[in-house]
């Protein structure tokens, strides 16, 4: 998606996209990060984050899974949270929801790694121009758990964005079973060019998973640029499915039979010494 500062318009486009993903035979729909508010001021998060089961985003996409009989994973989303400390701002949690065919919630991730860095952007000609500062932190309270989850297609880890690049948390989630790994994602134009395709392939080969990596792609009314190249690639590191940017969707069937051949030939993940 490219996603703007409108939730009708992108719960709207949303819908869309998850009926034309059911008529294609999907079972599985998931988003990308920000996929129903890509704010114009980043504090509007906060000011429209729902509770957990509650509020339009999820009522929408609920009605979608009932609907179209599929299971979704709402990429990420603004909900609130309560301050770890009572002195704190009142942030919102980047979270990842998977609802059931039922319309039901079934799992939750709260983001943990949180994006705060500030990057050097090329201008028109070539050489630097202005900054991108980013600092999710001001508005996101980070989460501390990690999520697998037990579906009809595999073992489920949930992940968002950032995550892609602290190998850890993926280890971990292999550890505790995952087969498919899911990174809705946001990465800006200037870092995915260099990274993106390379982190994904790599988590899916070190960890033998596939990976569903949904993602925004084009220009926000907001003045961010972000990367698109939804991606969908097996446990070799092989890419079944590619959208460059825009709006559209890629679909991969996952194969579980030949994903445990694989690991019981090349058990690379009984090798892990460290």
């Amino acid at each position: 998606m490219a996603s703007g500062p409108q939730i009708k318009a992108n719960l709207m486009e949303a819908a869309r996209l998850i009926r034309e993903a059911a008529q294609k035979g999907a079972q599985l729909v998931v988003l990308p990060e920000s996929f129903a508010l890509m704010a114009i001021h980043e504090s509007e998060n906060i000011e429209l984050a729902e509770q957990q089961g509650q509020g339009m985003i999820q009522d929408v996409i609920k009605q979608c899974a009932i609907d179209n009989k599929v299971w979704i994973v709402a990429g990420s989303i603004p909900l609130k949270v309560e301050p770890i400390e009572k002195t704190e701002a009142q942030r919102a949690s980047a979270a990842s929801i998977m609802f059931n065919d039922q319309g039901e919630i079934v799992a939750r991730y709260n983001k943990i790694h949180l994006f705060d860095v500030e990057l050097d952007c090329e201008s028109s000609a070539g050489s630097k121009g202005k900054k991108e500062i980013y600092k999710e932190s001001d508005t996101f309270q980070a989460g501390d758990k990690v999520v697998v989850v037990d579906t009809p297609f595999g073992k489920i880890g949930m992940s968002i964005c950032y995550d892609l690049r602290f190998p850890s948390l993926y280890r971990e989630m292999v550890k505790q079973g995952a087969e498919i790994f899911l990174i809705p994602s946001a990465f800006t134009k200037t870092t995915g060019k260099i990274h993106w395709e390379p982190l994904i392939k790599a988590r899916a080969i070190e960890n033998q998973c596939y990976v569903v990596a949904p993602a925004q792609g084009g220009y926000h009314v907001n003045g961010r640029r972000t990367y698109g190249h939804s991606m969908m690639v097996d446990y070799l590191g092989q890419v079944h499915g590619l959208r460059l940017k825009g709006t559209g969707i890629i679909t991969m069937n996952i194969d579980l039979t030949a994903q445990k051949k694989l690991r019981k030939s090349f058990p690379v993940l009984q090798h892990f010494k460290l």
